[in-house]
């Protein structure tokens, strides 16, 4: 078999969404989770590093992320990471009346030192995993590797509750974002980490500590894109029924990625991108678009 060229590094959570008057839905998530499950329905060859736990919610995961296509990392190399977790992290995931989720976690993160079975062609960190110890030190340890011989994308998907004191918080981010070739975020995450500064000028912050691009989300008023060479690109939204924004960041994240391999220019990129998070939102749960969905809607 080929080895896969996508590795993300991450963690997967059980979204247990929580809705007033009706029955719990449990829905596989985690945001690195998602972006693997999103490249591989793209037909990306995509590999997950991640700890699941022989539980309900990781018996879930795992059959949701293979039927997906996505290669789970259980081999010798790294068989320690893939099923030594006590127990599958969740997340109690609240709707608000316009569907955006707020998130309460029950999640801890101890990947340990492995190595990977097969050379990366492209590595993307993210979220809890890439900041949240003990496991941080062995994801940046393996990009900090494979760096200069695999691409490097990071997306931060902050979430408050976990990430500690604020100035420490910072730091944490920006070093994984010197480490990236490709940043995505939303207005959100910037937001949070720089109050009251302009996504733009923290873009362009970010660019001076290395990246070659970084991509900004911006919900229904779509996304933006710089690059370290001076190139801007915009994709408005498009006004679609919300039916929750689970996993939207991620399916964005996934189908920017994917067009970038494929050598889509910077313009037509984001316009995947965003197209594939407007799908994602009118359904519930993280189910992004596969290939054929995306062209559709595209074409």
């Amino acid at each position: 078999m080929t080895s896969p060229h996508f590795v993300v590094i991450g963690e997967c959570v059980a979204d247990v969404v929580r809705t007033d008057g009706a029955p719990d839905v449990v829905h596989p998530g985690g945001s690195p989770a998602n972006v693997a499950y999103g490249l591989a329905r793209l037909g990306e060859p995509t590999a997950l590093l991640t700890q699941l736990a022989d539980d309900p919610y990781g018996r879930l995961i795992r059959a949701h992320l293979e039927s997906g296509g996505v290669t789970l990392l259980s081999g010798a190399e790294a068989a320690e990471a893939a099923t030594g977790a006590p127990r599958t992290p969740s997340a109690v995931v609240r709707l608000d009346e316009r569907g955006r989720a707020q998130y309460t976690f029950d999640i801890g993160w101890t990947l340990p030192p492995v190595e990977l079975p097969f050379p990366p062609g492209h590595l993307h960190i993210g979220s809890i995993a890439a900041v949240t110890g003990p496991g941080a030190a062995a994801v940046l340890a393996l990009v900090e590797r494979w760096r200069g011989r695999a691409g490097v994308s990071y997306d931060p998907n902050v979430r408050p509750a976990l990430m500690g004191e604020h100035g420490e918080a910072v730091r944490r981010v920006e070093r994984c974002v010197a480490l990236a070739d490709l940043v995505k975020a939303s207005d959100e995450d910037l937001a949070w980490l720089y109050p009251g500064r302009d996504p733009e000028e923290v873009a362009r912050h970010w660019l001076g500590l290395g990246p070659a691009t970084v991509a900004v989300t911006r919900g229904p008023a779509g996304a933006f894109a710089l690059t370290a060479d001076g190139r801007r690109a915009e994709a408005p939204a498009r006004t679609v029924e919300v039916a929750d924004t689970v996993g939207a960041g991620d399916a964005f994240t996934a189908a920017l990625l994917h067009a970038r391999r494929t050598g889509a220019s910077l313009d037509t990129a984001l316009a995947r991108a965003t197209a594939a998070a407007t799908l994602t939102v009118t359904r519930p749960g993280a189910t992004p678009p596969d290939a054929a969905e995306l062209a559709s809607v595209l074409g």
